[in-house]
């Protein structure tokens, strides 16, 4: 018979490389207000589904999709802006 161990020091082992660095927590952060929405967006429909559909839903999901939307928009033009420019 096999016995089945737990992996508990390989889990919580702690390696200093394995922490996000200040570049990491600062690209994290700009991404928030779009991970925000895209969560919002999602919340919404996973809720459309458990209620009956009426025209205030769509109308919510559509703009929680533009408010996603609109937040990956900006977080491209804030990369672009990053972005040496190519002759």
């Amino acid at each position: 018979m096999d016995h089945i161990v737990t992996v508990q020091e390989a889990v919580t082992a702690f390696a200093p490389w394995l922490e996000p660095t200040d570049a990491e927590l600062d690209a994290i952060e700009r991404e928030m207000p779009a991970i925000e929405a895209d969560i919002a967006a999602m919340d919404e429909q996973i809720s459309a589904p458990v209620r009956p559909v009426r025209d205030l839903d769509r109308r919510r999901t559509r703009r929680e999709g533009r408010r996603a939307l609109s937040a990956r928009r900006e977080l491209t033009n804030q990369a672009a802006e990053l972005l040496p420019e190519v002759a």
